[in-house]
């Protein structure tokens, strides 16, 4: 544990770097882990007199994020990422492999003191399965021999900085590139052609598109960028949402490795056009490694006068990013959630209305679009609405960026136009004899081998990007498993039906995987399920009952042959459980056992 006065340094110093904002605390608590390993209840204290908060809410925000934690996990903390792809491709066998070679049991430190191995949600990698996190830097494409070097340069106590870089190298996958992906584009190109179409002429410039927002729900963006800048208030924000937590999505980990500035310029046009002089990238705590070169873009365009103040030598036009790193909170996807978490809170969903185009970052207009939306953006403006409007169909204009992993021979980024048919992208990717493709991720849509003539667009099935395989050898009992257990993990707990409801249906599955199911358990899932849909605070609690609901409907036989009893049977087996006492007073008569008395 970290002497008292240690202790006190590095919280002024983590507080000193974040100008002492109360709104920074997730950054705070983000700095003081790093450097003292973990965050002990004395930094909590310390942290919350330096800010000025009452210590319930530093408390607070600390216990919400999985990446923060107030036990040391060592010098080498070991996150396998638990994802279904990654559970197919040999996950668990692999972490306990590592387990053995390191002598740790799973989610407890070691007895030296120097690691700590557990699972995580997803983390991005799909494409590059199984894969994990080492003290927030990516292993992709594990293997025995590479845990082996893993476990040799542990042993040895080696800093990361001195590891392999093989070891941490992500391959972009893009399998095939548009014109998001594999057109050229020269900073700044966008921002000059929006200077002589002004604000009112670049949102023109998105109607004329039909741009839709790429996260999934494709609400008109010209649509949230006019209301917002006819809001009343004169201070606006432009918010990047880069938190791609859900499961199977990586695309906008590509487009922010190899095109910042395609996505910076979109945030700036939107500035622009909504009249905002501050914008925020919230990027997800597993892609910590994306912030070195991400903040080294940012310093190249205020260096050529693209970011700060008289942007492209106007008068007026100022505007400004900063980077803001999450801690691991699915949730924080959802647009209200992430501004309650760029405010330094737990990022519980707010009510709605007001939406965030009238009341959002501090009680301000805010525009917030994810990192494929804003990367559109500047492409329409550089090269016209009618260029981008003449890809996909009449209701999705452009193309769509899919992140295609599981029982596929080319995983990684496919740019395709929108209306492209489920079956030829299964094609070009190299699917192995698929019967069914989980689209938008375990809160999408299930389209079993007999749907595959329909097409990805937003009037048949829209994706924010997840497009997981999985091929005819795959149990979808277990696929929906691990997705009901996704959820319960990722809940964040404020409302009772998602809380509750999410545990239930984890445990109800499980109990099915032992063998100890029933009719009875499939008809109160089915009721469960209605209750999360129509009570639950949000959209996690709404569609965490998706998996179970479409496996049921279409593919039924995997949940049939688990049933045992058409009645109810327990889930405990009181009797078994006694199995010990009668061992002990050396008794196995028939009145030793509950099922066997007679009346």
């Amino acid at each position: 544990m970290a002497e008292a006065g240690h202790l006190e340094a590095v919280v002024e110093r983590c507080v000193a770097r974040c100008s002492n904002d109360r709104g920074e605390l997730l950054s705070v608590l983000r700095g003081v882990q790093g450097e003292l390993g973990c965050l002990p209840r004395d930094a909590l204290t310390a942290v919350a007199a330096a800010l000025g908060l009452p210590r319930a809410n530093v408390e607070a925000t600390a216990s919400f994020y999985h990446l923060l934690h107030g036990e040391p996990h060592g010098a080498y903390e070991i996150l396998f990422s638990d994802n279904i792809v990654d559970e197919l491709a040999g996950r668990r066998e692999l972490m306990q492999y590592l387990c053995e070679q390191l002598w740790v049991q799973p989610g407890k430190l070691s007895e030296d003191g120097l690691v700590w191995i557990a699972t995580t949600s997803d983390i991005g990698l799909a494409d590059q399965a199984p894969a994990a996190l080492v003290n927030g830097r990516p292993l992709p494409a594990l293997d025995k021999s590479r845990l082996d070097l893993v476990t040799e340069l542990v042993r040895e106590r080696r800093p990361l900085a001195e590891w392999p870089a093989m070891l941490f190298a992500v391959a972009d996958n893009v399998r095939r590139a548009g014109p998001l992906l594999g057109a050229p584009f020269a900073p700044g190109t966008a921002l000059t052609r929006a200077a002589a179409l002004g604000a009112e002429g670049v949102l023109a410039e998105m109607a004329a598109a039909k741009l839709r927002g790429r996260g999934g729900a494709g609400f008109p963006t010209a649509t949230k960028w006019s209301s917002c800048r006819r809001a009343p208030d004169p201070q606006r924000y432009v918010v990047c949402n880069a938190d791609e937590g859900e499961p199977g999505t990586f695309k906008d980990r590509v487009l922010l490795a190899r095109h910042a500035d395609l996505v910076f310029e979109g945030m700036t046009l939107a500035a622009l056009a909504i009249g905002a002089q501050q914008g925020f990238v919230y990027l997800r705590g597993e892609y910590a490694d994306l912030l070195i070169p991400l903040e080294a873009a940012l310093a190249r365009r205020r260096r050529d006068g693209l970011l700060g103040r008289g942007i492209g030598g106007a008068a007026g036009f100022d505007f400004d990013i900063a980077l803001r790193l999450g801690a691991g909170a699915y949730i924080c996807g959802e647009e209200s959630a992430l501004i309650e978490s760029l405010e330094g809170k737990p990022g519980h969903p707010r009510n709605r209305p007001p939406y965030p185009d009238r009341c959002g970052f501090r009680g301000k207009p805010t525009a917030v679009n994810n990192v494929e939306t804003f990367a559109c953006a500047a492409r329409i403006v550089a090269d016209g609405a009618a260029a981008f409007s003449a890809l996909g169909t009449a209701d999705s204009a452009g193309t769509k960026l899919v992140s295609v992993a599981g029982d596929v021979a080319r995983p990684g980024t496919y740019e395709v136009p929108f209306g492209i048919a489920i079956r030829e992208l299964l094609a070009e990717s190299g699917a192995r004899e698929p019967q069914a493709v989980q689209v938008g991720g375990p809160s999408g849509t299930l389209v079993s081998w007999r749907e595959f003539g329909r097409r990805i667009a937003f009037e048949d099935v829209p994706t924010a990007g997840a497009f997981m395989v999985f091929g005819r050898g795959r149990d979808l009992f277990e696929v929906a498993r691990n997705f009901t257990r996704f959820f319960a993990h990722e809940s964040c707990g404020f409302c009772t039906p998602c809380r509750v409801g999410t545990t239930l249906l984890a445990n109800t599955m499980d109990k099915l995987a032992a063998g100890k199911g029933s009719a009875w358990d499939m008809t109160q899932m089915k009721s469960l399920m209605h209750v999360m849909l129509t009570m639950s605070h949000c959209g996690l609690g709404h569609t965490a009952a998706q998996p179970v609901v479409q496996t049921m409907a279409k593919f039924p036989e995997a949940f049939e042959r688990r049933l045992k009893n058409l009645d109810f049977e327990p889930a405990f087996d009181l009797d078994g459980a006694l199995a010990t006492a009668r061992l002990i007073t050396g008794r196995d008569d028939r009145w030793a056992h509950l099922l066997s008395r007679e009346p």
